[in-house]
């Protein structure tokens, strides 16, 4: 029988700061792994290094120690390129605040993600047609963000995210500028798209009613994470 490799694997990854010549240790040695499909709650206030580690996951920052494996790729050992590359493949990205391109419509904002893999352009449109409509937002293909409510916009950053079938989305307080009906909605779109299409998450979030709304969650606490009780294993 074949064992599942975990879609990301993090040992040992620490981070520091260096701040009024104080050495600030952000992350001091943290251990995780993610199994395709799975989707992971990193709960933990403003401040206690969520967003460091998810730079760290996406590849986004240097300066880490540890070992950080994504589908298999051990990246700490790839050119900068070869990195650019993995992320491109393999990761999606949703954040607090939309990102939307503002002179293009919904449609060619999750389109243009596509293009830069090199998907042929009635291809990309009719995926990003697909899951705008998913996300209730069929109508809307042509507006562009300033046309658009919030959730709205942040819908489109969730299609933009998994226009390319990522292994693992990375989502950084994807309703934190929402209200809370709002952010409900989004949040269930969002778990049910990413359920749909296979993949794994790993969505930081300081919202306890949130975060059980997933697979497991996991506390990031004085630079080291914890495994909370009662999520699945």
């Amino acid at each position: 029988m074949n064992r599942v490799e975990p879609i990301v694997a993090l040992r040992g990854l620490k981070r520091s700061f260096i701040q009024g010549g104080e050495r600030i240790e952000v992350l001091r040695g943290v251990d995780l792994d993610i199994m395709p499909g799975e989707i992971v709650a990193l709960l933990g206030p403003s401040g206690s290094g969520k967003s460091t580690m998810l730079q760290a996951v996406g590849l986004l920052e240097g300066g880490f120690e540890g070992s950080i494996r994504i589908a298999g790729v051990c990246a700490e050992e790839l050119s900068a390129d070869a990195r650019t590359q993995l992320r491109r493949e393999h990761l999606g990205f949703v954040y607090q605040f939309h990102h939307l391109l503002p002179d293009f419509d919904a449609r060619e904002n999750v389109v243009m993600p596509q293009m830069i893999l090199g998907r042929p352009r009635a291809e990309a449109d009719a995926r990003a047609e697909a899951l705008l409509a998913g996300l209730g937002l069929g109508a809307r293909l042509t507006h562009r963000p300033s046309q658009l409510s919030g959730g709205e916009q942040q819908r489109v950053a969730v299609a933009r995210a998994l226009a390319n079938r990522p292994a693992l989305v990375l989502a950084d307080e994807p309703t934190g500028n929402l209200d809370e009906a709002t952010s409900d909605v989004v949040l269930a779109q969002f778990l049910a798209l990413v359920r749909g299409e296979g993949s794994a998450a790993l969505v930081a979030t300081h919202n306890e009613r949130l975060a059980a709304k997933m697979d497991r969650v996991v506390r990031l606490k004085d630079g080291v994470l914890h495994e909370q009780e009662g999520q699945m294993p």
